[in-house]
């Protein structure tokens, strides 16, 4: 939260009001998705990569951790389904933003699940399981934010930017002013 705030209060200033109010949706999103993804990670991720961890244990053979790499495969697991879980967001901004077209995130597609692999393949236990239950996701993920894009992508040509009010001009020139002049 404070690295975010201290983001806010570095670009704030710099946007239009029709600008901030595209910010609360985004944030309030990005923080659903993160929580969604940890929720994903806690109640499906967990008991099936520990039931096929402990099936895997020979007969007669304790399954036993050390809880400083439980807690660090816990909180590792936390962080990287939370941030998968953001996927979709990242490429409707993306999209929105004109920075690449709907159509080159489908061209992208097989290196996308390509890269969904091997970022499952450095992040999770080195077990088939778990790196289908971060990859498949991945993916998912990244396809539901390509069609989630068709709803907010604008028309080719077609711009966010707009002229700023009278009132907005004349807010801006004051706070100008008053910063110019030391005032608050």
């Amino acid at each position: 939260p404070y690295v975010l705030y201290q983001a806010w209060a570095f670009v704030a200033p710099g946007l239009y009001a029709h600008e901030k109010r595209l910010v609360l949706p985004l944030v309030v999103t990005s923080f659903v998705l993160f929580l969604i993804g940890m929720a994903f990670a806690y109640f499906l991720v967990f008991p099936v990569v520990f039931a096929f961890m402990s099936a895997m244990a020979p007969e007669g053979v304790a399954w036993m951790t050390d809880i400083d790499k439980y807690f660090s495969f816990a909180l590792t697991s936390f962080l990287v389904f939370g941030l998968t879980f953001e996927v979709p967001v990242v490429v409707i901004v993306l999209i929105r933003m004109g920075v690449v077209s709907i159509e080159k995130m489908v061209a992208a597609r097989p290196y996308v699940i390509v890269g969904a692999f091997v970022i499952a393949a450095i992040f999770t236990p080195p077990d088939v399981i778990s790196q289908f239950m971060l990859a498949v996701p991945l993916w998912l993920l990244y396809e539901l934010g390509i069609v989630l894009s068709r709803f907010v992508s604008r028309p080719v040509g077609e711009s966010d930017w707009k002229a700023p009010t009278d009132e907005e001009m004349e807010r801006e020139l004051d706070r100008s002013e008053r910063e110019s002049t030391g005032l608050k």
